[in-house]
């Protein structure tokens, strides 16, 4: 059970005891939801996911060292990891003093092996995803790739148990949270409440086909409506709910996607 379902059933006081009772009386509720026991191969499969996402947001720190050092030199390039070799050939050229080039040195091999872990690491969930039979099925899906689709996989349980596709799309808060007040319905921002790696995977598979079909020409398609009405980043939420959807479809079905095109 998630223990954010059993803590209302907690009383006064923080001991074994009184959390052994919340969970007996959590698990007599017949709305209590469960989460299903993980295969070895699957949280093997998530071990590779943590460890490739440790390792980004490690390769940030050290490009945000290399930029802030070099930065007090009055060395600057263009933002991102990409740009991380201009800057460190400007650090190379620049008349830098010798108790500074030592420290650059070990940030920058540190930079290039950080990158090489990550690079084996997406290699590896390539792998894995041309090995599985969803998670093919799933990048066909616009915005959806091997990372996408194998950390979906892996981590979602039997999409059966989501009687709807709005289910899971709530399942993996990306559905608004609704205000009742004397009768009256309002809908507010996403919930936020289901796992956060994937919600931001979706997010960003969204971004990139956002970032797609701006570039092309005007339509009457459903994307194209919403980016007349909303800003990019709430039709990104608006495209994750939707892929979310198109999820619970293509695995619940074991079939693949297949875009509708206008008459």
């Amino acid at each position: 059970m998630p223990p954010f379902y059993v803590k209302p059933y907690v009383r006064r006081g923080k001991t074994d005891l009184a959390d052994a009772a919340a969970i007996c009386e959590a698990v007599t509720r017949p709305s209590m939801r469960f989460v299903p026991v993980k295969s070895e191969e699957t949280q093997g499969l998530l071990l590779g996911h943590k460890a490739r996402e440790f390792l980004v947001r490690q390769l940030t720190q050290i490009t945000n060292a290399i930029r802030a050092h070099l930065g007090e030199f009055g060395i600057v390039v263009a933002k991102g990891v990409h740009n991380i070799g201009r800057l460190l050939e400007a650090g190379d050229r620049a008349d830098l003093p010798a108790s500074a080039r030592q420290p650059l040195r070990l940030l920058a091999e540190q930079f290039f092996q950080t990158q090489e872990k990550i690079d084996e690491l997406t290699r590896e969930i390539r792998r894995e995803a041309e090995a599985s039979a969803p998670a093919r099925r799933l990048q066909t899906i616009p915005g959806v790739g091997p990372i996408t689709a194998t950390a979906l996989v892996a981590t979602l349980p039997d999409v059966t148990g989501f009687r709807t596709s709005r289910d899971l799309s709530a399942w993996l808060g990306l559905t608004p949270k609704p205000h009742s007040s004397g009768g009256k319905e309002r809908l507010g921002r996403i919930s936020k409440m289901g796992n956060r790696y994937l919600r931001r995977l979706l997010y960003l598979g969204a971004m990139g086909v956002i970032t797609s079909r701006r570039r092309g020409q005007p339509g009457e398609d459903w994307l194209w409506r919403i980016l007349q009405r909303k800003t990019a980043k709430q039709a990104a939420i608006a495209l994750a709910n939707r892929m979310a959807r198109i999820v619970w479809a293509l695995l619940r079905n074991g079939t693949e996607y297949e875009a509708v095109r206008a008459a």
